[in-house]
């Protein structure tokens, strides 16, 4: 599936390490979905929670 990233797709997109985004997960910081072990995100739930973000900090 296009719109589903995984750890390492989700560090690139966001330019962040690896490291960054498991910490986010314990954290709760993002939310995925874990699938055969691995974690998968859905890009445009990712988008949405960036702009979310993006508002916090303009406010």
């Amino acid at each position: 599936m296009k719109n589903l990233l995984d750890v390492d797709d989700l560090a690139k997109y966001l330019k962040l390490q690896k490291q960054t985004i498991y910490n986010w997960l314990n954290q709760r910081k993002i939310s995925g979905i874990k699938i055969g072990g691995v974690w998968r995100f859905d890009k445009k739930e990712i988008d949405k929670w960036l702009r979310a973000q993006s508002q916090k900090v303009s406010k």
